[in-house]
Formats: C-alpha cells, structure tokens, sequence
C-alpha cells in the first residue's frame, strides 16, 4: 500500500501505516493508538502523537484533498490514493484530542475461495450467493460495523456478467469491483463543493443506463429512490445495511425509505421491500471471526 501522501503527517503511526497485516487505525480522542490485526484489536502502548500535532496532520491532509475541516466543518472522510478510508471528528465534536480512523483494507482482493478458507461462508452458501447474483437478483447484505459487508459485496461482484454496466454510488469510495465497465461515483458532503447526497446522486445516476446498481450503504432517504429503481426494472442490485439480522434488515430498509413515500403506511413499504429484495444476505463479527449467519429470501415467505 501507498501512504507517502499522509506519512510526514502522521509520524507516530507510519509503521502501522506500512504494515499490511493491519486492517485499521484507531486514534481515540484520550490520545490511544489501537489496531485490528487477524479480527483482533489491540492497543499500542508505545505510541502516541504530541500535543497538537494529529489536529495540525488531518488538517493539511483535509486541505490536500480538498476538503474543509475546522471547528465549523469537524467532520472528514475521505478515500487515499491506494482506496483505504480515513474518517476523523475534531473538536468540539470530540474532545480534548481529534478522532481519527483509517480502514486499509487489507481484504479488497479477496475471491471467494478466501472467504470459505476464513470461514466467512460455506461452499453451499457461496454457491447460492454466488448464482443468485449471476442470475440478476436484488440483494442486501446486512450486519453491524466491521462485519464484512463492504468485503462480501466486493467478492460477491466477480459474479456479474462482464459486459454489464455497473454504478457504484458511495459516499466514500470502499468497494473495489474487477469488472471492464465500472463507474464510479461519490457524494459530495464535507468539501467547498456543492453538497449532493445520496438521494440526489442516485436520481442522476439513473440516467445513464446502468443494468447493475451497487449502493455502498442506504442509511437515508436514498432509501426511496433505490427502491423505485428496483421497482422499474433495474435487477442485479446491490446493497449494504446496517441491522442485527436479515428481517431485521428488510425492516429497517422500509423505515428508510418511509421518509420519502408520501403518507403510504409502513406495512405497505415493508412488502415493497419484500417483493423489491430477492435475497438478504447476514453477516457478524464475534470473538475476531466474521462469518455469514443467513440467507434469507423474503418473496418465499
């Protein structure tokens, strides 16, 4: 991986930084270093930042990248060169020190064969994933922060057909698809620019004919307009949300997209969701090993 860029601002932590087993680097706002190594976090006692100087890094490094932070703009994410994500908060949203974190992705490149050698899914399990998205079907993935999610959705992306055009809508570029026809496009919250949201940025992409929709992560009423593009033809989606199971999932998707559906009943979205999605797919974390726990396929119900 490539960290030159951000390295002479960040110098307690370039060896972590250059360290490709590390999958992440958590800088808390009490000073404390940690790292995910294997599915396992862990502290560095050994390093720390002086007084100022993580504050006075993720400033340049935001002013690189064209992005604003300060004390009216606190919020930064963005995506390096080598595709890791650097997320931080700066005070006053966190005090006294800013917070800091940067996923390197360690797994970008994974295929399937390595999902099942870690255990993440079984054979059986890969093969319905794997055909279900061949045959064109919406999927979700769903499962708490660092699950694996943006992980499946790469490899489960080696399974569409090479000649199909695929958009991929994030907010920070994570998912990384080996196919010839990729578009890739971001929103625009924290910079100078003007702002374009998920909702926004999904209606526009819709004009340019993709037959794959991929949504990085639906969290907002962004929620509606992927549903209306499933609900006109667009088959092969894909998608990831935040949940503790997959009915729980399908739930959340609704009270998502409720925000946006002009008085229709919750119930109402909620068996939108279920004819719209063919498959949810559940992952979880525990104990350092991310794994898939269900399959579930609400129309069957």
């Amino acid at each position: 991986m490539s960290f030159e860029i951000i390295i002479p601002f960040l110098k307690p932590i370039a060896s972590l930084l250059l360290d490709q087993t590390i999958s992440e680097i958590m800088v808390n706002p009490d000073g404390s270093v940690w790292t995910e190594k294997d599915g396992r976090i862990q502290c560095c006692l050994d390093i720390q930042f002086d007084d100022g100087a993580l504050l006075t890094g993720l400033e340049v490094i935001a002013n690189r990248f064209g992005k604003k932070l300060d004390a009216d703009s606190p919020i930064l994410n963005l995506r390096l060169p080598d595709g890791s994500r650097m997320a931080a908060l700066i005070p006053p949203l966190v005090n006294p020190h800013p917070l800091m974190t940067i996923r390197k992705f360690t797994s970008r490149n994974f295929t399937m064969h390595d999902l099942i050698e870690r255990r993440m899914l079984t054979e059986a399990q890969a093969k319905t994933l794997a055909e279900a998205v061949q045959h064109g079907d919406n999927l979700l993935i769903s499962g708490a922060t660092s699950s694996g999610k943006t992980t499946l959705a790469n490899v489960l992306a080696d399974f569409i057909p090479e000649n199909d055009r695929i958009l991929i809508l994030e907010d920070v570029a994570e998912l990384y698809i080996r196919k010839p026809h990729v578009i890739s496009a971001e929103t625009q919250l924290d910079t100078h620019k003007s702002l374009v949201g998920f909702a926004d940025l999904l209606k526009a992409a819709l004009r340019h004919r993709p037959d794959r929709i991929i949504v990085g992560e639906i969290r907002g009423p962004e929620a509606r307009v992927f549903l209306d593009a499933l609900n006109t033809g667009h088959r092969g989606s894909l998608t990831t949300i935040h949940a503790n199971s997959a009915e729980d999932a399908l739930r959340r998707l609704a009270q998502l997209a409720l925000r946006g559906s002009g008085g229709v009943s919750l119930r109402d979205v909620e068996e939108e969701c279920r004819r719209s999605i063919d498959a949810v797919a559940h992952v979880v974390h525990r104990d350092g090993w991310r794994h898939l726990t269900e399959i579930r396929r609400p129309a069957a119900e």
